[in-house]
């Protein structure tokens, strides 16, 4: 099938805007950042939506839903002129608004109003979605510290590629650490690392950066480049080339 080109080159980024907003200490251990995209097509696009440890909160058109933690990419449809804000939660710490499991939000998405109510819907701005939560804080879980620390340290550090150096380091044990990452996180830590780590991949291949693709597989702990490249597609939906084609000198 022919791709299209609006997906190449970066061309994308002239039908899209994308805005970003850092929360206030209030709510800093809590939320991650707040996002908006708003977009203008004169026919149908399928954006490309790759996953992250977080559980998103997104409002649009009156709708608000929550997107749990997602273990490969979806596509969105995006067409005509619209827009939509969304709250990234750090990983771990959605759990204590939530009252339940993570996982049980796994590759899920529901109505935001069981878990917040009717207010919900009305957010349109990182500034109403601050007051919103700000009056809505959970009672301290040091669980759900531990489990964002665990992932930070993950995200921070390239080094890491196995679950019991994870296990070691922050004195727990695998089955322990897989058990919290279920309650809290809602994705196996094997995932999340092997997530951070094509991540990095994904930030040489839209600078234009040679690849060492044996080497990296290596490096990662792939037992060869094959299994990188398989990891790579179920997360990304295509092959490391074929995402480098997204970004800017890769059109052709």
């Amino acid at each position: 099938m022919q791709r299209d080109p609006r997906e190449l080159g970066g061309a994308w980024r002239t039908s899209q805007r994308h805005t970003f907003n850092e929360p206030p200490a209030e709510l800093a251990g809590y939320v991650e950042r707040f996002w908006a995209v708003a977009w203008n097509y004169d026919r149908p696009y399928r954006q490309l939506v790759v996953p992250l440890p977080n559980v998103h909160l997104t409002c649009r058109d009156g709708r608000a839903e929550l997107h749990g933690p997602s273990s490969s990419h979806v596509y969105r449809e995006l067409s005509g002129i619209g827009s939509v804000f969304g709250v990234a939660f750090r990983p771990g710490m959605f759990r204590p608004f939530l009252g339940a499991s993570v996982a049980s939000l796994r590759d899920r998405t529901i109505d935001a109003t069981t878990v917040f109510g009717p207010g919900v819907t009305s957010l349109t701005d990182a500034e109403a979605a601050c007051r919103f939560l700000e009056a809505r804080l959970p009672e301290p879980d040091s669980r759900a510290d531990l489990a964002a620390r665990v992932v930070a340290g993950i995200a921070a550090d390239p080094t890491v590629t196995r679950v019991d150096e994870v296990a070691d380091r922050f004195g727990t044990t695998v089955r322990g650490l897989q058990r919290l990452f279920a309650e809290y996180v809602g994705i196996s830590p094997k995932w999340v690392i092997r997530r951070y780590r094509l991540r990095e991949i994904t930030e040489r291949l839209a600078t234009g950066e040679e690849v060492d693709w044996a080497g990296l597989a290596a490096d990662l702990g792939y037992a060869d480049q094959a299994h990188l490249s398989r990891d790579f597609r179920t997360v990304f939906g295509e092959p490391p080339t074929g995402y480098a084609q997204r970004y800017d000198g890769f059109g052709g």
